[in-house]
């Protein structure tokens, strides 16, 4: 303790209170702020790219994407977008066929979404994470729960944890979609 009064002592000395105080304000305001805006403020180059996996298909042409460009149609920010689920299905099956699995994975989802508002079991709510959307369709209809919670977790953990998609998580949606589709057609 005493190394410590002595080393605080000596820098006292050198440099006012006042001073050590507005540096230590000023480093951490730039600490802040980089925090913030990471990683947009680092190169290029240096930013951490995720690994291309054994198992996934290197793809050089341009994705298929036969949904309607946001800009170009007239609805509104808070509209849903007026796409059958089918429509997402195909997109998925496109995107699983190129070994582009998290997105295969989204577009089931929305799918599963696009059925769940479609059916009245869910209204369209701007906004929603997807794991609020599962709690309030299964409060709905409770059968739906399970496999709701399920779906929403592959999704999370793919899209936010950042973990990498494979070929059985596109194979796990199709299952979850497969049950909601029925419980949901079955039930109304």
């Amino acid at each position: 303790m005493r190394g410590w009064n002595e080393l605080v002592a000596v820098f006292d000395d050198v440099v006012p209170f006042g001073l050590a105080a507005l540096l230590l304000l000023l480093l951490a305001a730039i600490v802040a702020v980089l925090w913030f805006t990471y990683p947009g403020w680092l190169p290029r180059r240096w930013r951490m790219r995720r690994a291309k996996r054994a198992d996934e298909a290197v793809s050089y042409t341009e994705p298929a994407d036969d949904r309607p460009d946001p800009d170009e149609d007239e609805t509104g920010v808070e509209e849903l977008p007026a796409l059958a689920p089918e429509v997402y299905l195909s997109q998925a099956d496109r995107y699983a066929a190129e070994g582009r699995w998290a997105e295969a994975v989204r577009e089931r989802l929305r799918a599963m979404v696009r059925e769940l508002v479609d059916r009245g079991v869910v209204e369209h709510v701007p906004g929603w994470t997807v794991t609020e959307l599962a709690r309030a369709a299964g409060g709905a209809r409770p059968e739906l729960g399970p496999a709701l919670q399920s779906a929403t977790g592959v999704f999370s953990g793919i899209w936010y944890a950042q973990r990498p998609a494979t070929a059985a998580d596109d194979e796990q949606m199709r299952g979850h979609l497969a049950t909601v589709h029925e419980l949901v057609r079955g039930g109304r």
